[in-house]
């Protein structure tokens, strides 16, 4: 099989990857999808490095190199090209467009009927203040999240019409959700970590202040997972289609849990402290099997 493992940063992880599908005999290339072209006029048009004129059988993405916007667009054109070619991609190019839009998540995950906190997505500030107007009020605030954003960078709370930004800061978009708190008062949630529709690691994350990102210093604690959670997680993840993913979970205070997002490039070195299970080692033995059941299609050629 000719694997092609994309990543662009993340030396941890890119290192778990590469030794997880060693150790299951394949020898990936590493490229990233800022160095794949597009050359017209001879041969396979899709120049992906390390397959000289052909493609790979399959491709295993960690990160895609972040850019313009323009340079995004092609760069899940390529994983589409690649996808119409019969190549098998984790996590598909349509599941990581659901999960980096945070609305197309939030649609989602309402359509298939789960529990997750009440939600808006204005493109004007004129209609996101009147939300927060009626919405949100001192002590109950609202979560503004940049529609693309991630590791728990950009977040705000906002509690008057008057606290949101302009519109050209949030890129136009004004993406609200409804603030949990706990009752005790700990800054707490959940990420469980599925692969293959099946909820194989989670934990606990703890911090000083309400963003518990690891990234932002959120403290990773083991967690026996309830069965409810990792039921949850699995349908998070059905509905928005991916492979592999970390759902983040927030308790609702009746003894249930909510969706807060769906991660379509998960990190897990923080999950990796304190589970047993070899998630690179899982999300390996997972891609590789998606490949073998793969059937490529059978190019028409004119």
């Amino acid at each position: 099989m000719r694997i092609g493992l994309a990543a662009d940063n993340g030396t941890w992880h890119k290192s778990r990857l590469l030794a997880g599908l060693r150790a299951l005999g394949v020898e990936p290339v590493l490229f990233s999808l800022a160095d794949v072209a597009v050359v017209t006029g001879g041969g396979e048009p899709l120049r992906v490095p390390g397959f000289a004129d052909s493609l790979p059988d399959g491709v295993l993405l960690r990160t895609i190199a972040g850019g313009t916007f323009e340079a995004t667009t092609m760069r899940l054109g390529v994983l589409h090209a690649l996808v119409a070619s019969g190549v098998t991609v984790w996590n598909h190019p349509v599941a990581i467009e659901r999960s980096v839009d945070k609305a197309a998540t939030s649609l989602l995950i309402a359509r298939a009927g789960l529990p997750t906190p009440q939600t808006w997505v204005f493109s004007k500030r004129e209609a996101a203040a009147e939300c927060v107007a009626r919405e949100a009020g001192p002590g109950r605030p609202l979560v503004l999240k940049p529609l693309f954003g991630s590791q728990g960078e950009g977040l705000m709370l906002i509690e008057r019409g008057e606290d949101l930004p302009d519109e050209a800061a949030v890129s136009r978009v004004y993406y609200l959700q409804r603030y949990v708190p706990r009752a005790d008062g700990l800054w707490r949630d959940y990420r469980v970590f599925v692969c293959e529709g099946r909820a194989i690691a989670g934990m606990i994350r703890e911090g000083d202040g309400w963003i518990t990102n690891v990234h932002r210093g959120g403290r990773p604690l083991a967690w026996a997972m309830p069965p409810r959670a990792a039921e949850l997680a699995e349908a998070a993840a059905a509905a928005v289609g991916v492979d592999y993913t970390g759902v983040d979970l927030v308790e609702d205070g009746e003894g249930g849990f909510l969706v807060l997002e769906v991660n379509s490039m998960p990190a897990w070195s923080g999950l990796q402290k304190v589970c047993e299970t070899d998630i690179a080692g899982a999300v390996c033995r997972g891609f590789l099997a998606a490949m073998r059941g793969a059937h490529r299609p059978r190019l028409v050629v004119a």
